[in-house]
């Protein structure tokens, strides 16, 4: 048995963040249990961990090659991983692989994040115990669960990631094995060459792409969202739109293209367009010396891991579009909903965004696997080092006080402005002041409208989202107002824009260029 990911890359945690990670010189069944129970509670929806027994560390790095486990007691250590998981409450079982590194036997335990949380474990495995206790990792370590940690764990029961869960609307059938053999392939793993005559649903179970009894087994939706073709059909909105606004979003003029299909490949095509036709090179050389600068209008690594974030962190229960969007003066991708709010305002400010907890586990895990987005809280910290690179102004983040969604803004490098006309300048000032969605709503506004037809006419489902997202936003920046503002509930209540929203708006469908 093999496990979908590569066991070099694994062991040198290039794919796999270190906390992630338990090095375990021998076999010590207590430690392995409560190591078990820390990442079946999968406190901070990092995806579970890896426990890896026969190789020693040393300061939380493996030491190799490894001491590796004696042959004789593999199998006896195999089947009392599996007692050891019925020990715990509710009973919990990891993924076991054995593999044979530099000549010595190591086994490879894949304790994913666990469908039932939370777990519990004995606290000793002594005859007759009866206290058990939750454990949690802290960083690279796994601890018992403190009084704070146990009730937020508690606040946690029962809900498991959305990328993580079972989808009853699909079947094993909506799998494609086509897609799960060139993803083991493209990601090196040793599961590639068993899984053409491996049998499809020991398969499925074995990349942990599916839940249930073998009689009524089902997907879950990270398998969907990349091993499908047709993502969108599970979840629609699944796509990334790219908008090219040559001459303003006020212009008439704009290209549109939609990229649809499983998440990796969606992902690859749309930067493989932004690459070629949105991303220019300008070499500007100087008369006192030999060098010339070359400078980009857009860094293309730093749009390539804004992308890959928005991909990763956006939900996929929100029927809203991955979007990007080309305007003469900067760069925009924008994704829904907003970060977690465990990061703050002032933290986004200083360019900090370390979450507690993530939204998408498995989604992250993928891309992870296929190299295309960077390890935990590294994304961020790559977009500003290739900022400074091609000496581009700093980037922006804009997001409302709901969290509701999430805008990075790459303004475009100064060797790059000068083609730039006034009234672009102009149009800068009014996107840095507004959202996206409030530019949205400004821009089917011709008179007063109930808060139905507006929503309507945007084409959007969720009555709360256009509240938060578009008409509050919009009101808040002073663009829309109220014809009864003393009635601010009254059934009857229209808006309209305000002299503000009317400029803005007339800025807005101004072409860039015109005097």
């Amino acid at each position: 048995m093999k496990l979908p990911v590569n066991i070099d890359d694994l062991l040198t945690a290039r794919t796999v963040e270190w906390e992630r990670l338990e090095f375990k010189a021998g076999w010590n069944p207590k430690a392995v249990l409560h190591t078990m129970c820390a990442f079946a509670n999968d406190f901070h929806n990092l995806g579970g961990g890896y426990i890896i027994l026969g190789v020693a560390d040393e300061k939380g790095r493996p030491v190799l090659p490894p001491c590796g486990l004696p042959i004789s007691e593999i199998d006896a250590i195999q089947k009392e991983i599996v007692e050891l998981g019925y020990r715990m409450v509710p009973y919990y079982h990891p993924i076991i692989a054995p593999y044979e590194i530099h000549g010595k036997q190591i086994l490879v335990l894949w304790a994913a994040g666990g469908q039932t949380r939370p777990y519990k474990a004995p606290v000793s495995l002594a005859k007759g115990e009866r206290e058990f206790a939750y454990y949690i990792r802290k960083g690279s370590l796994t601890v018992r669960a403190g009084r704070q940690d146990e009730a937020e764990l508690m606040s946690l029961a029962a809900t498991v990631p959305f990328d993580d869960r079972i989808n009853q609307r699909a079947s094993l059938d909506d799998l494609d094995l086509g897609l799960i053999r060139t993803y083991l392939r493209q990601v090196k793993s040793d599961l590639f060459s068993e899984s053409a005559e491996m049998d499809f649903n020991r398969l499925c179970r074995q990349m942990n792409l599916v839940d249930g009894p073998d009689e009524w087994l089902f997907p879950k939706n990270v398998g969907l969202m990349f091993l499908n073709e047709e993502p969108s059909r599970f979840f629609p909105q699944t796509q990334i739109d790219v908008v090219h606004f040559p001459e303003g979003p006020g212009a008439d003029t704009f290209t549109e293209k939609t990229f649809k299909g499983p998440l990796h490949i969606m992902l690859q095509n749309a930067l493989s367009h932004i690459s070629s036709m949105v991303i220019e090179e300008k070499v500007t050389k100087y008369p006192d010396r030999a060098e010339a600068e070359r400078s980009f209008n857009y860094p293309f690594q730093a749009v390539e891991e804004a992308l890959c974030n928005a991909v990763y962190h956006r939900s996929y229960e929100i029927r809203e579009p991955v979007e990007v969007r080309v305007l003469p003066d900067s760069l925009t991708v924008g994704s829904f909903p907003g970060p977690d709010r465990s990061i703050r305002d002032q933290d986004m400010r200083e360019f900090r965004f370390l979450s507690r907890r993530y939204r998408n586990r498995r989604v992250g895990e993928f891309l992870k696997e296929l190299e295309m987005t960077e390890g935990r809280g590294t994304g961020i910290p790559k977009i500003l080092g290739e900022i400074r690179k091609n000496r581009s102004p700093a980037p922006l983040f804009h997001t409302d006080d709901d969290r509701t969604f999430f805008l990075v803004e790459f303004p475009i490098h100064p060797a790059f402005a000068d083609v730039l006309k006034p009234a672009s300048e102009v149009t800068m000032e009014v996107t840095m002041e507004v959202t996206m969605e409030v530019k949205r709503l400004l821009d089917i506004m011709t008179g007063e409208h109930s808060r139905k037809e507006l929503q309507e006419a945007l084409s959007l489902r969720n009555a709360d989202h256009f509240r938060r997202a578009y008409l509050l936003s919009a009101i808040e920046a002073g663009a829309v107002e109220m014809t009864s503002p003393d009635k601010p509930k009254s059934r009857f209540q229209k808006y309209r824009l305000t002299e503000k929203g009317k400029t803005l708006r007339k800025i807005l469908h101004e072409p860039a260029g015109r005097p």
